[in-house]
């Protein structure tokens, strides 16, 4: 039996994201998360979705729900994995899977 977030299991992942519309302060703060910057403190300072008010957590979804380009990304990450710069309609999105 697979957790209740497995994607065998559910066909759901459980993410949080940071998204910015400017590429350069995007990649900034790619390079911090990387070099251990807080991924949750950061999205609540810089994120600009709605979601930066509980640390860029989006809950679970499943394939579809979100745009193809985060849906792609998201779908791809291990869990704790870390996407590089996801562009979307919306900007660049920093994707952190979670479960």
């Amino acid at each position: 039996m697979g957790s209740l977030f497995s994607s065998k299991s559910s066909g759901k992942v459980r993410c949080s994201h940071i998204l910015i519309k400017d590429q350069t302060r995007a990649q900034k703060l790619l390079d911090e998360i990387k070099n251990g910057g807080d991924f949750a403190a950061l999205a609540k300072q810089n994120s600009e979705c709605p979601s930066k008010s509980s640390g860029g957590d989006l809950g679970a979804f499943g394939r579809g729900q979100m745009v193809p380009e985060f849906d792609r990304a998201a779908f791809e990450l291990e869990v704790n994995g870390l996407s590089e710069l996801v562009k979307t309609k919306f900007g660049y999105h920093i994707i952190k899977r979670t479960a």
